[in-house]
């Protein structure tokens, strides 16, 4: 199964390298594409679910590496909800 990262840049310009089981991230991103912080967890959530539903279908259990990551980008992301309209910048892939 191929396994990927990708790069974002969270609201208050920090960069993050965040990892994926499964290609499938490049079905709900685009390198160099903003999205509204709710969007970005939505397709957060779908993308990171699907990649560890992948590896439990190979290989019988959920990949906690794509969950772990998931749980980072949920934490993370909690910090700028009560602020102005905040975006997400899908910076790279790398694969």
């Amino acid at each position: 199964m191929p396994e990927m990262h990708f790069h974002i840049r969270w609201p208050d310009g920090e960069s993050e390298r965040c990892y994926s089981p499964s290609l499938v991230i490049k079905e709900h991103f685009e390198p160099g594409q903003s999205y509204e912080l709710a969007d970005f967890l939505g397709r957060s959530r779908l993308a990171l679910t699907i990649a560890s539903d992948r590896v439990r279908a190979r290989y019988g259990h959920p990949c906690s590496l794509a969950l772990g990551q998931l749980a980072r980008i949920e934490a993370r992301a909690a910090r700028y909800r009560a602020g102005p309209a905040a975006a997400v910048q899908v910076e790279r892939f790398e694969e």
